[in-house]
This record gives C-alpha cells, structure tokens and sequence, in this order.
C-alpha cells in the first residue's frame, strides 16, 4: 500500500506513514497502523477478495450501531463515500484508531451484556438468508473425515478430536432454525470484544455482520463470557435485559449458532492443520486454534449448565 495514495482517497491528512508491518493478524486479513498529521488510523487488508456490497452492509450496521452509542471505531469512508477503496489491487477499509487491551473472556459480565443489548437494539433489516457456517452442522460424514485424515497425517491432537465426535454430532441434535432474523454482528468472540482502559470495551470487527436470530447469537455470547457460571451469567442477563435486549436464552435450540460455528471452526483449524495457509501458515496456529475447541469444548453438560443458570 502507498501511505500517501491511501491518506488521499480516504481524506485522512498530511504525512502520512504506514506501520513497517501489521500491527495485528487475523484469520481474515492484517491491520496496519496509519499515522497522519491529523489523527492515527487502522487499516484493514483481507487475505481474500471481498465483495463490495457486503462490506457496505456491515459499515452500515456498524455506522448505525455506533451512532445508538455502542462503543465501536467509528468507520472512516472514502471521500467519495464509500466504504472500501482498491489500492494496487488490495482492496482496505479504514477505520478510527482504539488503543485496546488484549483479549478477555472474564471481561466485566454487565458492561458486556450492555454492549450487546446496545448491538441487538440496533434496527437495521436483514438482507438475505443466514449462511451455512452459522446455522448448519458439519454432520457425521464430516466430522467422520475430518478425524481419519487428521489420525493418517499423525495431527498430534487427532485422538483428541476422535474422543469429542460423539458430543459434537450429538450437540448438532440441537440446532434449530432461526425464527427471527435481524442484523447482527456474528463475531462476537473475547477476541472482538476488547478492553479499554477507561474499564469499558470497544467492538471491532464488524466485516462478518448478517442476518441472525438475536436468541441464537446471545447463546454464543453467554458461552464465551460467562460459561456456566451462576453468577457472571446472572449479571451479564440482568445488564443486558436492563439496557433492553431483546434475545433471550430458555432453550437448547438457542445454543444453534454456538454449536454451528464452533463445528465449522474446528473443521476449518483441522484442515488448515493438513493444508497451512495464509491464515495459519504454520501448524502450530492451527493447533492452537482447534485446540480451543478441545481445551474447552462446549459440551452438553456444560450448556445445560449454562441453560439453567439464564433461567435461574
């Protein structure tokens, strides 16, 4: 990327300069830092093509979300409006400087279950019907060929997965469909959920944002943030409920999106693990990928817990 050619297209000030490297890797894409004389900014650069409309999409949401007052990097837009430019065919999106804590699951249960109230409370229609990797299962046959190529290619973790088919392919028995879907972030994991210094947190990533069921997306929040236990679970429910959230957590089927995510995570670590990539180019990322699956599964047992503790 030219720091001046993009400082230009985005409006972003005099002197600019770009970060020697990224300053953070994901699994879709590197963030670069960019300095100007008038403020600092992160940009985003996919490892994939993206589509232009979607990338609006979300830039909306988040737009709309930011402006409910949802803590979040406020989107910065091309001077001629748009939400993406194309720069020596990488195509980036800008957004605000946060400086941000790292990744915390034990984050204040009440200020997290305020911000996703604030994020289900954003009105914004769904367009289109929610994609496989939010709703479907990975299925017996999958999961089946997943272990017997990890197991033929000597995966140090295959006995572990091989253990765990059976409650994964049980907990599929759970998905159900959505019954109402609205916009949503989707992406709601410790690692997008970030501390700040002030004691609140900031929301990043909004690049996955697309029609859900907001029950089913409050079901992988309270996993990831709470567990089973009573009292983080209560105080996150009561924060979120106060600040007029309208999901709801009071049966099995609303752990769907949970369990359809966490199954296609673990196939597409488990296969990053035979194939390295750009996005876990070696195998130790997809290691420790899948191996947050297996460190912490979300078992049956564990989500009943969870169920019981949003109903209590």
């Amino acid at each position: 990327m030219d720091a001046t050619e993009l400082s230009r297209r985005f409006g972003l000030g005099g002197a600019a300069r770009l970060s020697d490297g990224p300053v953070a890797r994901g699994k879709q894409g590197d963030v670069w830092r960019l300095d100007t004389d008038d403020a600092r900014w992160a940009v985003k650069a996919p490892y994939n093509p993206i589509d232009e409309a979607e990338v609006e999409t979300a830039a909306a949401f988040q737009e709309a979300a930011h402006a409910a007052g949802v803590p979040t990097p406020q989107v910065r837009r091309t001077t001629d409006g748009e939400a993406c430019a194309t720069l020596g065919g990488l195509t980036v999106r800008v957004y605000e400087w946060v400086d941000l804590g790292a990744p915390d699951e034990l984050l204040d249960p009440a200020v997290v279950g305020s911000v996703v109230a604030g994020i289900h409370r954003t009105s914004m229609p769904a367009e289109g019907s929610m994609e496989p990797w939010f709703c479907a299962p990975v299925g017996e046959e999958g999961w089946d060929l997943l272990v017997e190529r990890l197991i033929e290619a000597g995966a140090p973790f295959a006995d572990r997965l091989a253990e765990l088919r059976d409650e994964l392919v049980a907990l599929e028995s759970w998905l159900e469909p959505p019954e109402r879907l609205q916009t949503c972030h989707r992406d709601l994991w410790a690692d997008n959920v970030l501390p700040t210094a002030d004691g609140g947190v900031c929301v990043i990533d909004w690049e996955n944002s697309g029609p859900a069921d907001p029950d089913h997306e409050l079901g992988y929040v309270l996993f990831e943030f709470t567990r089973s236990d009573p009292g983080r679970t209560r105080a996150f429910l009561d924060a979120y409920r106060a600040a007029g959230g309208p999901g709801r957590v009071s049966r099995r089927g609303h752990f769907s999106m949970l369990i359809a995510i966490i199954g296609h995570v673990t196939e597409l670590a488990g296969n990053d693990w035979l194939v390295p990539n750009r996005r876990s180019p070696s195998r130790v990322d997809s290691a420790a990928w899948i191996g947050l699956t297996l460190d912490e599964p979300p078992t049956r047992a564990v989500l009943d817990d969870l169920l019981a503790a949003a109903q209590g």
